[in-house]
This record gives structure tokens, sequence and C-alpha cells, in this order.
């Protein structure tokens, strides 16, 4: 798609999400006196995958001590913080950041490209077009719902929706519903679904390909006194949240290095199963098959008791298609129902951004990806894309703690690289193919070690080639450590009046 000849708008910095990242980003460039930048932002709020994820029981399962800014603190309700408490939180740190009036809304990026003769980034929305010199992506992984490929699901009948577009205007009292999934979005929907239906004569039937390790959910609400000594007692709070991001990267080893330190956590699902499940068929339905960690460990007390319970059908057998009114398995059964939840994931390693994204050589970062593998400097940006950076980029994810923790490191770094072009007056920086090579290589080495590699699953952490590229191999303090300031040696660094490489 061609460039327009013209454009709207001309600032320093164009922002892409508005999320716990993009939202990040803003306010750190605010506080840098950076202001001359706009975040677009494809929905009608900021917030991003807390926006979005609306479905019943929706609740981080990372604690909420640690799952805020360390800019921002805040008086949490309880240990584990459900959707509306996350939301509120993301637009009051919204407000206060000053930034909202360089936020627009409803406005997703149609075409962002490198324009080698002005050497700045133009991006096309709805709303207007932008010229900007930095391109920072905020994006994230868990942003587009994936919908599954299933044989006569366009042809249903009753209603049907992913649970990352929860459909509230759908009555789904009494009727006979079918989730498919057993991820961590499921985990949270099927107990909710299963008390409603219980209560008005529904049923439900839950859809299960492998069987998730579960370990239970020690939530519970804040007291008051709990609360005020957060609010009050200086250091308390840092000293909590310091406490609480040790004990998560405590778990690091066994993910990375030696699998059998998960024994503990084994037991504590294993116990979680035969707690909330009687029937020895069901027990063995549940229990998985692969090693603790190698898909996301989940949390919940609720999920196996919704499985037991008289009103609800845990289902093994593959799904063959599905007709008019009802989802036919592999061993012919036949079960009619009215709604269809899909709770099925999101595009995580295939960013759909990536598509619209093109840098210097006319490639698109999504066709760059489609030949070589998704995969990036330090997570954060990529050979032959000028003054792009990207928040959550590619093996930047977390799987046993807080995603703004890695957030905020990245932030410092694009925040140095920011610092290193304006004080040095550079027309761009790039990494080299070198370096990228030579950190991807060290990283995919260390992934070979890793329960997500050797644990005998398939999961959404891997690409269609098998690779890890969604996870990072080490302790995030690790991750913050090499990415504390921004290393012009490993890149391309172009002055004015010089040839782009």
């Amino acid at each position: 798609m061609s460039t327009p000849a013209s454009t709207d708008h001309h600032v320093d910095h164009v922002i892409v999400g508005a999320g716990f990242a993009g939202l990040g980003m803003a306010t750190k460039l605010q506080e840098d006196r950076e202001t001359d930048f706009v975040v677009l932002e494809k929905g009608s709020d900021v917030g991003g995958t807390w926006r979005d994820n609306t479905y019943p029981g929706a609740t981080c399962d990372i604690p909420s001590q640690l799952y805020s800014y360390s800019f921002a603190p805040h008086d949490w309700s309880r240990s584990y913080s459900p959707q509306p408490e996350i939301q509120d939180y993301v637009k009051a740190v919204a407000a206060r950041s000053g930034t909202l009036d360089r936020f627009v809304f409803d406005s997703p990026v149609e075409d962002a490209r490198w324009d080698e003769g002005a050497q700045r980034w133009t991006v096309r929305t709805p709303k207007g077009t932008w010229s900007s010199k930095t391109l920072i992506l905020g994006a994230g992984g868990l942003s587009e719902p994936r919908m599954p490929e299933i044989e006569g699901i366009a042809t249903f009948q009753g209603e049907v929706f992913h649970s990352a577009r929860w459909d509230h205007l759908v009555d789904l009292a009494g009727k006979r519903v079918a989730v498919i999934g057993t991820g961590a979005s499921a985990i949270q929907i099927v107990p909710e679904l299963q008390k409603l239906l219980a209560a008005t004569g529904g049923h439900l039937d839950v859809y299960q390909r492998t069987a998730p390790w579960i370990i239970p959910r020690n939530d519970r609400v804040y007291s008051g006194v709990e609360r005020a000594a957060l609010r009050r007692v200086p250091g308390l709070r840092r000293a909590y949240r310091t406490g609480l991001y040790w004990a998560h990267e405590a778990y690091v080893p066994m993910f990375t290095w030696q699998p059998r330190l998960a024994l503990p956590a084994v037991k504590a699902a294993t116990a979680n199963i035969n707690h909330g499940i009687k029937d020895p068929e069901l027990r063995a339905k549940v229990t998985p098959h692969f090693q603790l960690g190698c898909k996301r460990v989940l949390r919940s007390n609720e999920w196996y008791p919704a499985l037991a319970a008289d009103n609800t059908e845990l289902v093994t057998d593959p799904i063959a298609k599905i007709t008019g009114n009802s989802v036919v398995t592999a061993d012919g059964a036949e079960r009619e129902i009215d709604v269809l939840v899909v709770a099925t994931g999101f595009y995580t390693t295939e960013l759909p951004i990536t598509e619209h994204v093109t840098g210097r050589t006319g490639q698109t970062l999504a066709d760059r990806w489609r030949a070589s593998g998704m995969a990036a400097y330090k997570g954060t940006t990529v050979p032959e894309f000028p003054n792009l950076f990207m928040l959550v980029g590619p093996n930047t994810g977390q799987g046993h703690t807080s995603m703004i923790f890695i957030i905020e490191s990245q932030i410092a770094y694009v925040r140095d690289a920011l610092r290193r072009i304006r004080r040095e007056g550079l027309v761009s920086v790039e990494p080299t193919q070198g370096a990228t090579d030579s950190w991807n290589r060290s990283l995919q080495r260390r992934m070979r070690k890793t329960v997500w590699t050797t644990g005998g699953c398939q999961s959404w952490y891997l690409d269609d080639r098998g690779r890890n590229t969604t996870l990072w191999p080490r302790s995030t303090a690790d991750f913050r450590r090499r990415l504390a300031s921004y290393d012009g040696e490993a890149y391309l660094e172009v002055a004015p009046g010089t040839a782009a490489p």
C-alpha cells in the first residue's frame, strides 16, 4: 500500500497501544520532557488486555502488588485483582500522567512505513496520518484473539464469541453452553458459568485438548488494617512488593534448568485435583501428561469442583466438527448447544501489528519473521527497521511473574536510546544483524535446557518451527541487567548527512 503524499501531523514519537506498555512509555516520555508524541489506540479507552477481557471471573493470576507500575503504587483490595479493579487502576494512572490529551482512540494502525528519504516513519490510521522520528510498538502479544479452525464453526446458528470479546448481551441463564479450551481464561470462566447454569437449569460442556497443571490460588481480601499499613507505613509497600518479586523469581530454576525442583508444585497441583474431584475416571482425565511448566502453570481453587459438578461434562474426545446446533466429536457423539464460547488464546507468535509495519528495505516485519522466525535484539529492536522500538517483543514473555517488570525494563532501555539519539543528533539507529544473531543464538541455546522445550508438550509458546519465540529463558533480574543501558556498539547509528546502511 502506498504512503500518502502528505501527512496530517508531525511528532517526534508515535506509540502504538494504550495498555500497560504504551501508557508506561507515554508516562516516562512525559517525565523526560519528550512531550511531542501521540499514542494511537485501536480501542476506545486505555487498558489493552484489561479493557478487552471482561469475561466472568476475569482476574489476574499474578499478585496485585506485583501487577502494577513501580512508579504508581495502588491501594489494592485483595491479593489477586479482578479485571474491573485493574482497568480502573490503568485509567487512574492515565488520568494522573498528564498525557491523555495525546491519546487518539478508535484509531488502529493501517500502515506504518519507514520513509528513507525523510528518514521518518509515516503512520496511517482512519483518523489521520502521522510522521514521526520513532515508532514505539506497545500492542502486546495478547491483543488479537485466535479463533479455532474447526469444520462448520461458521455455520453454528447459536451465539458464538471468543472469551476476549465477551458478548454481555447474550442471556446464558438456562442455556446449554459449550466452552472450547482449558487455558488461563477458561479456568476462570468455567466456574462462573457452572454456578450460573446450575442455578438456572442450564448445562455446560467443557472441551479439553490437553489437561493443564493447576495449583491452588491463595487469594484473599486485604483487611482494613493491612491496607492502612501499606498506605501509611514508610517502605512497607515496597518491601512487600520486593518479597513477592523474589518469591516468584525462585520459580525460575525449575523452568529453565532443573525441572526436578518443581516436585513441590507437582504435589500441590495433584492435591488440588484430589481435593476438587472424587471420581477416579474424571481425575485421570484432568491429570496432565507433561512436565509442570511446559505450559503456563495456572491457579484456581474452583476449576476442579466445577468440572465435577452434576451440570458439567468434561469432553476429551477431539472435536470433529460443529453443526448448526451441536458439537460433534471424533467418536461420533453429538452434543446440542445454544451458545459456544471459544477460549482458544491469541496470536502470540504471529503478531498481527507486524503485518502493517514496513522497514527501510520495503519488507514488512511480518514477512521478515515469516522467513527467519520471530526475533529481535534484546526483544526490543530489529535490523532494517530504523528507530523502531518494541515493548513486549520476541522472547520477553513470562510464565512465572509480572510482565510489568519486563515492560519497565524495556521502557528504560528505550529512554536511554532516545537520550543518545537526542544528545548526538542521530538521525536513526537500528541493531546490526550480527548483534541480533548473536543475541538470539545465545537465547535459543539457553532455551534448549528449559522445560518449555524438554517438557513434552505443545504450547502457544512455540512457533510453527517448534522454536520458543515468546518467553525469556532466564530471570527477569538478568533481563533488566542486560537492558540497563543502551549499547550503541550493537547498532548502526546514522548521523546527519551520513548515508543509510
